[in-house]
């Protein structure tokens, strides 16, 4: 009797790569053309529509008009904000007109998509005078990080990422003012004068050391922007606030409050590009104005920085010309 032997033949089966060479290069040279913040979130956009499309076995280069607009309202049907709906068909517009422009598309897909109107109105949190200064007081009574980061938002208004951001190193002296260097929006870098309260609380943070990130995280490493909203929401608890509060909130809240105070005109925000003038105004007409009588004189830094980063130090020799009021700021813990 013999035995009949088989031989199991085996078939490797080749994997399709998810993107052609065209593809890939049109997609990497979108993304080399922004960083940091912006990067991630058009990576986030092209790899959700990617995804998208390779569940329907569509290729990228071959969608047309109807796809896109298929994919934005979707979006629409989960429930997506109006902004992100918007947002992500602008992103995939400016990667097929890269695409066209290398040659690699005869025409963009995207260029005629409807997208949703955005209402350009703030509705962002608004705090009163009164809320913004019982911030850095009840951050106070923390760590001396939180009181520093608090300093940053609400005495200075910094964005999160120039506040997070920012190194022991870049700490200076300039005129008898403590300055701190931070890369702003689209990588500009600029020295800015600190408050000071902001500058006593980041001499109490920063302590002993003499290099490094300037705000750490409870593992060692740099405080991200996750970790400075936990912080901004611990310290609006605190001080009994119980609406939602961001770190942009406290950045919103100071620049109106700068604006109806006088202190700074709309061309040191708006002009300088360094906050949108709807969300600064409208924000400040909506808030009812708070007890008590206004300040008889303007104050030109003793208490609050000036607005502008260029002005604020040839205003030294008159900060003193402030006189007691009856605002928020008059509190021994605030003002110097």
């Amino acid at each position: 009797m013999t035995a009949a032997t088989s031989t199991a033949s085996t078939a490797l089966a080749t994997s399709q790569p998810a993107f052609t060479d065209a593809e890939r290069l049109a997609l990497a040279g979108f993304l080399a053309g922004y960083r940091g913040l912006t990067r991630e979130a058009c990576t986030l956009d092209l790899r959700q529509f990617t995804g998208w499309c390779q569940a329907r076995s569509l290729p990228l280069f071959a969608v047309r008009r109807s796809d896109i607009e298929t994919f934005a309202r979707e979006l629409e049907a989960k429930g997506r904000a109006r902004a992100t709906v918007t947002r992500r068909p602008c992103t995939i517009a400016g990667s097929c007109k890269d695409a066209v422009e290398e040659e690699l598309l005869e025409h963009s897909p995207a260029a005629h998509v409807r997208r949703p109107r955005l209402d350009y109105e703030s509705h962002a949190t608004a705090l009163d005078r009164n809320e913004l200064g019982a911030l850095p007081v009840a951050a106070g009574l923390g760590p001396p990080a939180e009181h520093a980061l608090i300093s940053l938002f609400a005495l200075n208004g910094l964005r999160v990422s120039e506040a997070t951001g920012a190194d022991i190193e870049h700490l200076g002296l300039e005129r008898g003012h403590r300055t701190l260097v931070i890369t702003r929006k689209g990588g500009r870098v600029v020295t800015i004068p600190l408050a000071p309260r902001t500058a006593r609380a980041i001499e109490l943070a920063v302590g002993e050391r003499a290099e490094g990130p300037l705000f750490l995280a409870g593992d060692g490493r740099r405080l991200d922007r996750h970790g400075a909203a936990r912080i901004v929401r611990r310290v609006t608890r605190r001080a009994g606030i119980t609406r939602h509060v961001s770190p942009h909130t406290l950045r919103h809240a100071f620049i109106t409050a700068a604006q109806i105070g006088r202190i700074a005109s709309d061309a040191s925000f708006s002009r300088s590009r360094e906050h949108a003038r709807p969300a600064a105004q409208i924000t400040g007409l909506r808030r009812a104005p708070t007890a008590g009588p206004p300040c008889d004189r303007i104050d030109l830094g003793f208490h609050w920085p000036v607005a502008s980063d260029a002005t604020i130090l040839r205003l030294a020799t008159l900060r003193r010309a402030h006189r007691p009021c009856t605002c928020w700021h008059r509190d021994a813990s605030i003002a110097t």
